[in-house]
């Protein structure tokens, strides 16, 4: 260590810990409005968490804990040091504990369903390895739709998982089923919806059934091998595995395929309006997705599969049926009164058809189930906004689960509620066959969101001391906002604060949200450099339905969604009737 740096280091070693002399004056005004002679006893406090941060159901037992975990404080009450410290706590978190608290007793096309793509790649979507370890995962963050594309191995006697077509090493199925078995059930008890992108022969379709039935045994949920009349409720489906894809083809349509085959102009025509004529191997796969996947197989069809019979017993395990109709957008969105099934769509596809079908969508969604995913040429695994699939009632928009970005914080902030279970009842517009939501027409205010920053703390305990600033303490600024449909998104940003680990800019936010079920709360903070990109400070975003009044402790996280250890703000939030 140079002797400059040494001196930088050094001026640094003071308490960056929050000081009550650094408390925002309206934090001193709430004290001395529920205290008497400096101290703020036990009914007070109990007052103060039903008045003024509405907790209804506050009782003076929950005061009582409140200051027996302030530590080093009288067991009586609080000081101002004490509550200023309580409200900086993470026993005061913006978000209710409210745990599974959503109806799950309807069709599982009623709820969103947090989803993976590509769920066993451990990078971007050419050449990373395949791995079972990102499947873990997901499944212990809550994940409860995981997405495995499944092919025959090089010696085409067994089944590998990885992205076809790329430089993406292979995993066995096997070793992915049996993670999928030991962490299903880690972070929720409901189901556990398995996504198969299928390029198998009949026989080693059959093999996958073997291994299906003898990974999962009596916890596989298989109705057989017709189309389900209504899905079944997420209730009713805890601890259970669902398979899902596209049933195999019937013997005359491999039959038709094969004909085809026969046919080399009808081949040739076929495979240049499928491909293009200057698509690159590697990419073949990816512009194939924004095709659609659920023509894959009819694009990936070798032959194989019309010459051998078809694995009835891999039909038998499928009991959520995939597939595209023939016949255009309309045919595709046609819901049909006997019989459910699963529509998959990319991102582009969505955004084309929402703009002159967006109500048929939402329609669509009332009774089966609509599969988002990102367009092909998303080739590094970032991900999309899943408020587009959100208000047209998509049930599972997949994303790229190592893709951080803003796109995934979204999606980790919307699945935190109903107690991280990894399923959300979609909200009552969504669902009302009488009056179809119609997400492109703009709604009047329903409720008014004001935000108060008061401060931040704790960069410096969980960041290296030079990490913003060699020679200076960070220049901090935060970036406050609503993600929602397009007419309540917006973002807002606070005075930037120079020189200082504890920022205090006490600035008031409102927000007029039209649709508060599908909003989301985004809150980021960055040190800016006058000469560089502006460097990340954490990050957090939490939803509106679930959000507490009142002043709360608000934890930040890492890019990858992984909470600090210290780095929290203190912020306020009151809601209004417009």
């Amino acid at each position: 260590m140079s002797k400059q740096t040494y001196r930088v280091c050094f001026c640094f070693r003071r308490r960056f810990r929050v000081a009550v002399s650094e408390a925002p004056e309206e934090i001193k005004r709430v004290f001395e409005q529920y205290s008497e002679n400096g101290m703020m006893s036990i009914d007070a406090l109990h007052r103060f968490l039903v008045e003024f941060q509405k907790e209804d159901k506050a009782t003076r037992e929950d005061a009582q804990k409140i200051v027996d975990s302030v530590k080093h404080f009288h067991r009586k009450g609080l000081n101002l040091e004490g509550f200023f410290k309580y409200l900086f706590a993470d026993i005061n978190p913006p978000l209710a504990s409210l745990g599974v608290h959503h109806d799950m007793n309807a069709p599982l096309s009623h709820y969103f369903i947090h989803t993976g793509h590509n769920s066993y790649l451990t990078g971007n979507q050419l050449s990373s390895d395949c791995s079972d370890v990102p499947i873990i995962n997901a499944l212990k963050r809550g994940v409860r739709v995981i997405e495995l594309d499944i092919w025959p191995n090089s010696t085409k006697d067994d089944v590998d998982v990885l992205h076809g077509r790329t430089l993406t090493t292979p995993v066995e199925l096997i070793k992915c089923l049996r993670s999928i078995k030991e962490y299903a059930f880690v972070a929720s008890e409901y189901p556990v919806v398995i996504t198969l992108e299928d390029h198998l022969t009949p026989d080693l379709q059959a093999k996958v059934a073997e291994m299906v039935t003898q990974t999962f045994g009596d916890i596989l949920f298989s109705p057989g091998s017709e189309c389900l009349k209504e899905f079944p409720s997420p209730e009713s489906l805890k601890g259970r595995i669902i398979i899902s894809t596209k049933p195999p083809k019937e013997y005359l349509e491999a039959k038709e395929v094969k004909e085809n085959e026969n046919d080399p102009e009808r081949v040739k025509a076929s495979d240049e309006e499928a491909w293009g004529k200057e698509v690159p191997d590697l990419l073949k796969d990816d512009y194939k997705n924004d095709l659609g996947e659920e023509d894959e197989e009819d694009l990936d069809d070798d032959g194989d599969k019309s010459q051998h019979a078809l694995a009835p017993e891999y039909k038998r395990l499928i009991a959520i049926h995939a597939g595209k109709p023939k016949g255009g957008l309309e045919e595709c969105l046609r819901v049909d009164p006997d019989k459910v099934r699963r529509l998959s769509m990319s991102e582009q596809q969505l955004e084309n058809a929402a703009i002159t079908h967006g109500k048929e969508i939402v329609r669509f969604t009332q009774r089966n189930i609509l599969r988002v995913y990102p367009r092909g040429t998303r080739v590094d695994s970032s991900n999309y906004n899943p408020l587009i699939g959100w208000m047209h009632g998509a049930q599972m928009v997949a994303f790229n689960m190592q893709g951080y970005g803003r796109s995934l914080w979204l999606m980790h902030g919307m699945f935190k509620a109903n107690g991280g279970c990894g399923y959300l009842k979609k909200p009552d517009f969504l669902l009302n066959p009488n009056k179809v939501f119609d997400p492109n027409v703009k709604l009047p205010v329903k409720k008014i969101l004001k935000v108060t920053m008061y401060m931040g703390e704790g960069w410096y305990y969980d960041f290296h001391h030079t990490h913003f600033d060699a020679y200076s303490p960070p220049d901090f600024y935060a970036r406050v906002g609503i993600a929602g449909v397009p007419f309540d998104s917006v973002m807002k940003k606070t005075k930037t604060l120079e020189d200082n680990w504890v920022p205090c800019w006490n600035e008031e936010f409102e927000f007029c949200l039209t649709v508060p079920e599908l909003a989301l709360l985004r809150v980021e903070v960055h040190e800016y450099d006058m000469s560089e990109k502006d460097d990340f400070g954490g990050q957090t975003c939490l939803p509106i339905s679930e959000l507490r009044s009142g002043i709360r402790a608000v934890p930040l996280n890492s890019r990858k969604g992984e909470k600090y250890s210290s780095v929290k703000l203190l912020m306020r939030f009151e809601f209004f009737d417009p």
